[in-house]
Parts: structure tokens; C-alpha cells; sequence
């Protein structure tokens, strides 16, 4: 496998070099490009960021790199073009407009960390990377090319020659040519300039200064064929009147004369894309008779020039120019006869689509993603230019701007309180329901997916909707969900499909255990089924019913295409489809068709035409604008930190995070609860305190893993619902870049924790308890807060849970529970304190069914000992029960 270099943005925006195996070959110079720029990131960003913008733009980088490229590049750029840098130097300010950013913001890659950027990050680059510029070139005593040319031999700064071409009004020759010369800054503080023959009486045909005024033309001269003989025959130091041809391949060769260092004055029309003939489609000017993606649009197509229409005689006429500039519609037009034919067969097929009359909502996004597919013509990518009518802009106005849409309530026996960006996304829900196109919600984690989608289910129910929704999640999240339905909606009629019952409830809230799933009419009365993705495999019943939505928990589990998994869901019948997701979908291509190939199949082409589409996005950043355009109508993405959501949000989201038992958990579980209760049926005072203590540390031990138990080592995940759990949330946080603090109560649980994080974040973690030396302490503490990426300290709740700053965790998980509220706030106080300045997520492990889950729920309610529960410093109360009570608080409850 080969290595590239990968850019990635962490939050707050600092940016970090990470390598990674790709398939593809990575040639010698790409190799030794990226070593040196890596080598000069670990020690300089600004100065690493220069020296991107100035290297060889041919030699191929990753897409993340390419794109940082393509913005310092631009920086460099307006570097070498400068007029008297030299006399400017360290005052050097480089402007970049707003609409700049905006373009490179729209064709940044799908990447890791491209929730981050934003026009504001992008212009903070950009002023640093001017400042360091000033701050070199002032400590610099050579010139100012010198130092450029240590970040790149092959960069030529502008001279002081300039090319000239303008418009004439004489019919044979339409074009004159005048080169000029600056003669330095008037007192104004602009640029003198005089035409070149000047230079020739006032220096010399053979003077040195002449030599010296004229390198840069030189340097052209050796690329171009134009140049070098205007340069033998003189001619370059007088006006020339040109024909279209002549003026033509002059503008074509601007590249040339800009890398070189000759600045060129040129007609406008030429700098945009309103020389060249483009097939315009427009659709959904009205809405359609019935919803969703097969929804056939309003569909019109036309031949535009800039913003005027021409007819297609027309554009056949421009075929017959020989000069390949054409005068039309009072505008000098590009005449490239290939691409121009291309057009016109493209504009021929959509005209016979019009005529079909069968072009679908689902076709028309396609389009926009990539044209050639559905003509099925070869036409570039900048030939072509949809546009939506007026009632498709209105509904993709309101996907894009929940605000926009009217609030939809669920019912009163919803019992959540929504928070206001909540019920926006319950609104944005409700909306695309009713259009019947398929969802993904993708907000950060801590922000409530599980309740909004429990608002919908509510909402869809006194619809009236008829047929039951299918849940599909990690096993390890069975228990989140039945908690979160009966505390926000216990009105909704559920069953869970589980390896050894159906289990759920009906609405009298008594155990449901005889539903057979086979009988349709029994499904039908259900509002939700509940399965895992490794049971969606097993059970046939599961494709024979044709469900109201399939929604998706932890949608990433299909965002491997082939996958048996994968091919099975996306083969069951539904009405509509969402996919719940707090990683972002955006960072790999080939995830994100997959997950959109189950939500609105067919959007992003096939798994061939998308694959193609993406292998030309190296050669086309622009196509990265149009897939966005093409998905954000269908993702809801909210972060922690957008201001719309950030003023909703306590400083600090506290999350329970339910883990069942593995089979061998739960059999040593209830082991344990039967020698329990021999044991203490036969002991008194002391001894049976004792023996309460200590059953109790086993309990602990048993729900954290069966190794930490047993004594016995190994730690396999599969062994621990804690485990599998741990994964899930941090293979989140590890794609966010994001750090956690992880607590544990025991010892022995630190360093087998830390092992397995390790492995999840592919990068070495810290580790801090009672025996960590003090100076060692220090030592950790500064490294984990320092700017390098070190993604997790594992600390003992004790050794951890005083005296430390650690704020550079927004993340603090309590993977076991000290079931004192303030010991455990203490110790989650660690990340959450002044200097923080994000959003800190506490996610606090429990054990369903467990004397973890019981005890929680004590703590929760007015039960007579939680007063007791909260003011203990240690679990003595435990003992004080009677034998009855305690054995209910240690028996396991499935």
C-alpha cells in the first residue's frame, strides 16, 4: 500500500498532516513533495502554507492538500503578479475578495474536518499568511524574488513589461496589440507606463538595462512560438493591428505570459465564462401532480450566450468561423468547433426529453451532479448549466433553511421539551416527509437525533399512517432507544426483534411477547419495529413487509456498497427512508453514495457513473460544488458550535449512555445474583456487610467486563456491552478529531481501556492514576493540552478527579459510575471549566437491567434513599437494605 499526505481540520480550526494508505500509486516527485511538506508543517504552519503556494502545481497531491493548494496558491499568485514589489516589500498587503473565499469554500473536498471551514477560517489564513510574508521579507536583505525563489526556483515575479490587447473597430484586423513598460509609481502611488519603443530609444537595442526590462518576455518567448517572433522581428516594440485568429491564440497563451511575469491587460468578456455557447436547462417551474423523487418536473431547455439567448441557426453558423473568434449578439464569442458540436447534440437530446415528456425530479438533481450520464452525450462539464424553476428554488429554498418551515407539533403525549433548534429539524423532518424524499440527519452528537425522530414517529402516528417503520441499530443501542421511547413517546406501540424473544409493549404498557412478526395485520397495528443490523440479515419477514420508513441508527454501519448487510436492507420496501448518522458523511466519497444509494436511490447515479465522477474530481475541484448542491437539500448537520444551535445549548449536554450484557456477562451476571442470595440468607452484621461490599465491586467489575471479574486478561470486545459501546461513541469523536477524558473507578481497568482505545483511534493515548508520579502528572497534563493531536487520557476517578485542567477534552466519559453525583461532576469538571470554550459532552455508562441501571434510577427519582444515595461518600447504605430489597437491586431485569 502507498502513503499520501492528508490535511486535516480539527475543531477550532487548526490544522494538522496525517498520513494514510491510499490504492493508488503515488509517483517519486508527489512523494518528495509531500515529505517536504510535511517536514516544514511539524515545524512551521505559516511558513509550510507559503511554500505550498508556491511549489509545482503539477505534481499531484492528495484532494485535501490540493485544495489548501488551490488557496494558498491563489495567495502566491497575487504575490507574483504584484507591480513593484520590490519598492512595496514588507508593507505588502494581498486583498482577496469575498467572493474568492466563497468559490474555494464551495469546491473544498469531502474531507475530515470540512464541517470546520468556513469563509471566516479561510480569511484568517489568508491574513496570516500575509503577515509572515511581511515579517520574512522585513527580516530579508536580498530581494524580494530571491527569497521567493527559496520556496520554488521556478517562480517568476511580474517585470515591469505589460501585454495590451483591445478591441478596434477595423473590419479585417479587429484586434490591436501594444506592449508598455512601467516606469515606476507616480507620486499618487500608481504605476507610470509607456509603450515599449520608448524603452528601446531611451536603453538600446544591446544595453544591459534593456536585457534586464525584457526577461521576462524572454522567459515567454521560450514557451511561445507568438512571442519569440514578435522578439526576432522587433515587432514587439510597436503597435500591431491583429486579425481574430491572431488575437485568439495570443489569448490563449495569457497562462504562459503570467508564469512568466508578464501582467496582460485583456477584454472582459474573455475572463468569464460569457464567451462560449452553453445548453441551459431550467426545471420545475410548476409543481408536480404526486411527490417524491419520481416526480415528473417541468422541463425546458435553451442555447445561451452570457445571458442571452441565441437560436440553434445561429449556433450552427458560429460553426463555420474559421478564425475561432466570432462577432455575435454584439459580443466577441470563443468558437471551439468540438465542444461547440458537443452542445449542440447535447441540446438535441434534452429537446427529445421534452418531447418524452418523462424527466423525473430524481433526474433533474442527477444532472446537475454530472450531465454527460443522463444525455449520454460527451459534453464538458462547463457546457452545461441547470437551473431550478420557481417551485423546485421554493422547496430546496426551505431543505436548505429549516427557518423557512412551518413548525410541525407533535402530539400531547409527546413528552419531550424541544429545544428551538430540535423543533427546526422536526419541522425539516416533517417537511420532506410530506415531499417523500428520503432523510439524513446528521447532527453532532449531544444534540437530540433520537428525540427528533421520536417526534416524527409521533407525529406520523396521528397521521394515521397505517403501516409500522422499521429501526435498524448496533445491538449495543437497543437499550438507549426503548429508554428514550418510554421517557419522550410511551405512546408509541413497538416491539424489538431479538435473538432469543419479540419483546415491546402494548398500549396498556404491559409486556407484548406474543407478536408473531409474520402476521402483516399484527405489524400493521405496531407504529415501530425495533432490529439490529446482524438480525436484518436473518429474518425473511423483515422484506415481505412493506414498511412506512426504514430509519437507520448509526447509518454509517452500510457504507460499505458490497456488503451482505448493506445489499439486504437497501432491499427492503419502504415509503420513505432516513439514515441517523453524528459522523460525518462528508469525509469519504464512496460512503456518502452508499448511504445516499439507500435514502434516495438513484440521486447520485449509479455505483459506476459516481465512481467515474469521482475519479475526474482531480482534474475538476468544481464537481465537489455541484455533489453539495446536489445532497445538502437531504442532510441536517448541526454542530455544537453553529451559533444557530450554540445559544440553545447548556454549557454542558449530559448524555446516559445504555450497554446490554454479552451472553457471558449476562450468564455470570446471574450466577452471581444466585450464590448472592445463598449467601446472605445465611449471614448476619459484620460478615454480611462484608460480603454485600464486596458482591457489589464484583457487580461493578462483571458490567465493566468479564475479564476485569475473572482476573483473567484478554479484554476481547465482544465480551463487553461496555465495549462495543465505547467504540461506537469514539470512533465518532476520532472523525470529528475531537479528545475524551475516560474515568474509571478502578485501577486495573486503565490500562486494558487504554489498549482498546488505541485501537480505535489509531494513535497513542495518555493514561494518569494514583501510582503516576506527581512531576509525571505535569508531564501528561501539558502534553495532552498542548496542539498536537493526542485523542484520550484514561484516568482514574480518583487520581483524575481533582486539581487537573484538561480543557482541551470536550468529551468526558464515566465509563463506570461512582453513583455520587459530586465526585463524578468533580472529575467531569476536568474539561468542563474556565478556558473551555466548547460545548462539553458527558456521556455516563450504565448497564441495562443492572444494579447500574436500578441505582441510576434511584438517583433520578424521589425514592427514599436517594437522599442518602447523594450525601454517602461510599456505598455503605447498600448494606443497610434488607434481604429482600437488596436482591431486587442485584437481580438482573431484561
Amino acid at each position: 500500500m502507498y502513503q499520501e499526505l492528508n490535511a486535516i481540520i480539527f475543531p477550532g480550526g487548526t490544522m494538522h498532516m496525517e498520513w494514510a494508505e491510499t490504492g493508488e500509486q503515488i509517483s517519486k516527485s508527489s512523494h518528495l513533495l509531500q515529505q517536504e511538506i510535511y517536514r516544514r508543517f511539524t515545524s512551521d504552519t505559516e511558513t509550510a502554507l507559503l511554500f505550498l503556494g508556491f511549489c509545482d502545481r503539477t505534481v499531484p497531491l492528495s484532494a485535501s492538500l490540493s485544495f489548501w493548494r488551490e488557496i494558498t496558491g491563489l495567495f502566491a499568485a497575487k504575490v507574483r503578479l504584484t507591480q513593484d514589489i520590490e519598492t512595496v516589500r514588507h508593507c505588502l498587503k494581498i486583498a482577496v475578495e469575498r467572493h474568492e473565499l466563497d468559490r474555494l469554500l464551495e469546491s473544498a473536498p469531502l474531507m475530515t474536518g470540512s464541517e470546520y471551514l468556513s469563509s471566516k477560517l479561510l480569511e484568517d489564513i489568508w491574513l496570516r499568511l500575509n503577515a509572515r510574508l511581511q515579517k520574512e521579507l522585513k527580516g530579508y536583505a536580498g530581494a524580494v524574488e530571491d527569497f521567493i525563489k527559496t520556496f520554488s526556483p521556478d517562480v517568476h515575479l511580474v517585470g515591469r513589461v505589460f501585454f495590451h490587447l483591445v478591441e478596434s473597430k477595423k473590419e479585417d484586423y479587429p484586434f490591436a496589440f501594444l506592449a508598455t513598460y512601467s516606469t515606476g509609481l507616480s507620486s499618487k502611488g500608481t504605476s507610470k507606463h509607456l509603450p515599449l519603443k520608448y524603452a528601446l530609444e531611451e536603453f538600446g537595442r544591446e544595453s544591459g538595462r534593456l536585457l534586464e526590462l525584457l526577461s521576462t518576455v524572454n522567459i515567454a518567448a521560450k514557451d511561445s512560438p507568438l512571442i519569440e517572433g514578435l522578439l526576432e522581428t522587433g515587432e514587439l516594440f510597436h503597435p500591431l493591428a491583429w486579425s481574430a485568429k491572431e488575437a485568439l491564440t495570443f489569448l490563449k497563451e495569457i497562462p504562459v505570459y503570467e508564469r512568466s511575469g508578464v501582467l496582460c491587460r485583456i477584454p472582459n468578456w474573455w475572463k468569464g465564462s460569457a464567451s462560449s455557447v452553453k445548453l441551459h436547462i431550467n426545471v420545475g417551474d410548476a409543481p408536480p401532480s404526486y411527490l417524491g423523487m419520481d416526480a415528473l418536473l417541468s422541463f425546458d431547455a435553451q442555447l445561451l450566450l452570457g445571458d442571452a439567448k441565441i437560436s440553434e441557426e445561429e449556433a450552427r453558423r458560429l460553426l463555420q468561423t474559421s478564425e475561432g473568434l466570432a462577432f455575435i449578439k454584439n459580443k466577441w464569442v470563443a468558437v471551439d468547433p468540438e465542444k461547440l458540436k458537443q452542445t449542440l447534440a447535447a441540446y438535441e437530446k434534452a429537446r427529445k426529453m421534452i418531447e418524452e415528456g418523462q424527466f423525473s425530479l430524481k433526474d433533474a438533481l442527477r444532472m446537475q451532479l454530472n450531465p454527460k450520464a443522463l444525455l449520454d452525450v460527451p459534453i464538458g462539464d462547463d457546457g452545461i448549466d441547470v437551473s431550478n424553476g420557481n417551485w423546485l428554488e421554493s422547496v430546496i429554498r426551505k431543505l436548505r433553511d429549516p427557518d423557512l418551515i412551518v413548525s410541525a407539533k407533535p402530539g400531547e403525549t409527546f413528552l419531550a421539551e424541544l429545544r428551538p433548534y430540535q423543533q427546526k429539524g422536526v419541522n425539516w423532518l416533517s417537511y420532506l416527509d410530506s415531499l417523500q424524499f428520503g432523510i439524513c440527519l446528521a447532527d453532532d452528537m449531544g444534540l437530540g437525533k433520537t428525540v427528533q425522530i421520536l417526534a416524527l414517529l409521533n407525529i406520523l402516528k396521528y397521521r394515521k399512517q397505517r403501516q409500522a417503520s422499521l429501526l435498524v441499530i448496533p445491538a449495543s443501542l437497543i437499550s438507549n432507544w426503548t429508554r428514550e421511547i418510554a421517557r419522550f413517546s410511551p405512546d408509541i406501540d413497538y416491539f424489538v426483534a431479538h435473538p432469543d424473544a419479540y419483546y415491546g409493549k402494548k398500549p396498556n404498557n404491559k409486556p407484548n411477547n406474543k407478536i408473531d412478526p409474520k402476521d402483516q395485520a399484527a405489524l400493521d397495528k405496531l407504529d415501530l419495529v425495533i432490529t439490529t443490523y446482524s438480525l436484518s440479515q436473518k429474518h425473511e419477514w423483515l422484506r415481505d413487509y412493506s414498511w412506512n420508513y426504514i430509519i437507520l441508527d448509526e447509518a454509517q454501519a452500510i457504507k460499505n456498497p458490497g456488503a451482505k448487510q448493506t445489499r439486504m436492507i437497501k432491499s427492503f420496501t419502504a415509503r420513505n427512508r432516513i439514515a441517523m448518522t453524528g459522523t460525518p458523511i462528508e469525509n469519504r466519497l464512496s460512503d456518502l453514495w452508499s448511504l445516499f444509494d439507500f435514502i434516495n436511490p438513484g440521486l447520485l447515479g449509479s455505483s459506476q457513473e459516481f465512481t467515474q465522477f469521482s475519479k475526474r474530481l482531480k482534474q475538476d475541484p468544481e464537481g465537489y460544488a455541484r455533489l453539495r448542491k446536489v445532497i445538502s437539500p437531504y442532510i441536517l448537520r448541526r454542530l455544537k458550535t453553529d451559533r444557530s444551535v450554540i445559544s440553545d445549548l447548556p454549557e454542558k449536554v449530559e448524555m446516559k449512555t445504555y450497554a446490554s450484557l454479552s451472553k457471558k456477562q449476562t450468564i455470570l451476571y446471574k450466577n452471581m445474583v444466585q450464590e448472592l442470595k445463598e449467601i446472605i440468607e445465611n449471614t448476619e452484621g459484620i460478615q454480611r456487610k462484608g460480603i454485600i461490599l464486596s458482591s457489589l465491586m464484583k457487580f461493578k467489575q462483571l458490567c465493566n467486563h468479564p475479564d476485569q471479574y475473572l482476573g483473567t486478561g484478554g479484554y476481547e470486545e465482544d465480551d463487553s456491552g461496555k465495549f462495543a459501546r465505547l467504540r461506537e461513541i469514539c470512533e465518532t469523536i476520532h472523525e470529528k478529531r475531537e479528545k475524551a477524558l475516560v474515568f474509571t473507578q478502578f485501577r486495573e481497568m486503565t490500562e486494558p481501556l487504554k489498549a482498546f482505545l488505541e485501537g480505535i483511534f489509531g494513535e497513542k493515548g495518555l493514561m494518569l492514576h494514583g501510582s503516576t508520579p506527581v512531576g509525571k502528572r505535569k508531564e501528561i497534563i501539558a502534553q495532552f493540552q498542548s496542539g498536537q493531536y493526542i485523542p484520550f487520557i484514561v484516568l482514574s476517578l480518583k487520581a483524575g478527579g481533582v486539581g487537573l485542567n484538561l480543557t482541551e477534552a470536550n468529551h468526558v466519559i464515566h465509563f463506570d459510575r461512582w453513583w455520587n453525583p459530586a465526585v463524578e461532576n468533580q472529575a467531569t469538571d476536568r474539561a468542563f471549566r474556565i478556558g473551555q470554550k466548547r460545548n462539553v459532552v458527558v456521556h455516563k455508562f450504565i448497564t441495562r437491567g443492572t444494579i447500574e441501571e436500578k441505582i441510576d434510577l434511584m438517583l433520578e427519582g424521589k425514592s427514599r434513599l436517594s437522599h442518602e444515595i447523594i450525601q454517602s461518600s461510599s456505598e455503605a447504605w447498600i448494606t443497610e437494605m434488607g434481604n429482600r430489597e437488596l436482591l431486587e437491586l442485584f437481580s438482573l431485569a431484561l
